[in-house]
């Protein structure tokens, strides 16, 4: 679930490593006060954030995907007021005559929750091949996508053309657009956009030799810095990559690689390699829905289908419950010297707080993105001064893991209660026992124990 997020591409010590930025230690208010108002008189929130040290604007990330596809969408983005860009993922291949070209691909963090690892199998006998140099490579030169290749589910009946759009399947793949052109469109908007934080999202086969290409070409456009993919789950897993690699921590120290990351543990096998913080999530594998009337899966393509990536409001409650674990992991064992993008249903500001109080330096907008238009950063960024506005936040560190505190173990939860009961001598709202729900009063005895 996690890729490589924001390792800044600088020079080179003596030493040959990479020094993480270290964020100074600020204090944190131990507890949110909600109902806090901010005085009239109170300075406009600050929104910029210093994350492995690059300096953005504002928390607000492009993840890699269709809006970050080539250089007028790029642009597009810096003129609306985006804190930084992620291209949409490159590939370097070899086509059958030896011709380098770069693809792209949307798929941004590894995200093995819901990965039934059906590959590692296939990639644990051809292991030993792959990397001894023989690296398979995708058949010519030629990677077509298919149309439609998006599916939207909505709130309401199946197939409904009306409600909410909640949910957002793709089963997009890389795009054929040759290497020089995508190096030059990197180097062209850093010229054009110096002091913007540009991202250069990759994806190999588990080839020392064919990443360490990939990435030098990539660093010589001038890009900030470079997001590892080990986690699209659908199509590339095909073909031994995105997260039939992101799966298999054994493989991640095989390849000897220092910019990758996933779950908790895959997160700890990253930062403990050398990697400079991770994303989380990706879209998660899917099957958007079934046609009732003609019985076809959807996106359908001449009557068939693929299960594909999904993303959208839906998956907002998983995202956030992946970063706040990732987030505590690295918290009690890492310090302060790493980074942590939060990605999945961002559409508003409260969203992008949401990720912030548990932990998450930057936020990351894709499907939003398709839906609302590149101006949809400046309503993200006026919802989230007016929530700090609320708590008297005058920065993002002010209220970032803020809320991380308040998770535990439902044991101690029960402890806590027990505790809160004998100290108030009152009765705990809802129902004593099991024992005690009725039949005819069973939605009111439900909602007598709801929190929201």
């Amino acid at each position: 679930m996690a890729s490589l997020s924001f390792s800044p591409i600088r020079a080179k010590p003596s030493g040959g490593d990479f020094r993480p930025f270290r964020r100074q230690s600020l204090a944190r208010p131990s507890r949110v006060a909600f109902r806090v108002f901010a005085s009239e008189g109170q300075a406009e929130p600050d929104l910029s954030v210093t994350v492995n040290g690059l300096h953005m604007p504002n928390p607000f990330v492009i993840g890699s995907g269709p809006p970050g596809t080539n250089y007028t969408v790029m642009k597009r983005a810096f003129d609306e007021g985006w804190g930084a860009v992620i291209a949409k993922t490159g590939l370097l291949q070899y086509d059958l005559n030896g011709c380098l070209e770069l693809c792209s691909q949307k798929g941004v963090v590894i995200d093995c929750w819901g990965q039934d690892g059906q590959y590692l199998d296939e990639m644990e006998r051809d292991l030993d091949r792959t990397m001894h140099g023989s690296r398979v490579s995708l058949d010519a030169a030629k990677v077509i996508n298919v149309t439609p290749r998006y599916a939207r589910l909505r709130v309401g009946a199946n197939g409904s053309a009306k409600g909410q759009i909640i949910g957002w399947e793709n089963i997009e793949l890389i795009s054929d657009r040759p290497l020089e052109t995508m190096l030059k469109e990197f180097k062209q908007l850093k010229e054009e956009y110096p002091d913007r934080i540009l991202i250069a999202s990759i994806m190999e086969e588990y080839d020392k030799a064919a990443w360490e290409e990939l990435i030098d070409r990539v660093e010589q456009t001038g890009i900030d810095a470079l997001e590892i993919n080990f986690s699209c789950p659908h199509g590339m897993p095909e073909r031994k990559m995105g997260a039939a690699v992101g799966q298999d921590c054994a493989l991640w120290r095989r390849a000897y690689l220092s910019f990758f990351g996933a779950l908790v543990a895959f997160t700890r096998v990253a930062l403990s390699s050398g990697c400079e913080g991770v994303s989380a999530i990706n879209t998660i594998m899917s099957v958007m829905g079934i046609n009732l009337n003609t019985l076809r899966p959807e996106p359908c393509v001449e009557g068939y289908s693929t299960p594909g990536g999904y993303s959208c409001k839906a998956v907002h409650p998983i995202a956030l419950g992946k970063v706040m674990s990732i987030a505590k992991m690295m918290k009690a064992e890492f310090g302060e010297d790493y980074s942590l993008s939060g990605i999945g249903g961002v559409e508003t500001g409260g969203d992008a707080a949401e990720f912030i109080l548990l932990g998450a330096n930057t936020v990351q907008v894709c499907t939003g993105v398709m839906m609302h238009g590149y101006g949809l950063v400046k309503k993200l960024c006026s919802e989230l001064k007016d929530f700090m506005k609320m708590h008297n936040f005058s920065s993002i560190e002010d209220f970032r893991g803020a809320s991380l505190e308040y998770f535990t173990t439902h044991t101690d939860l029960v402890q806590r209660q027990q505790e809160a009961i004998r100290q108030r001598k009152a009765i705990r709202q809802g129902l004593q026992s099991d024992k005690d729900w009725t039949g005819d009063g069973f939605v009111k005895e439900s909602e007598s124990m709801v929190s929201n």
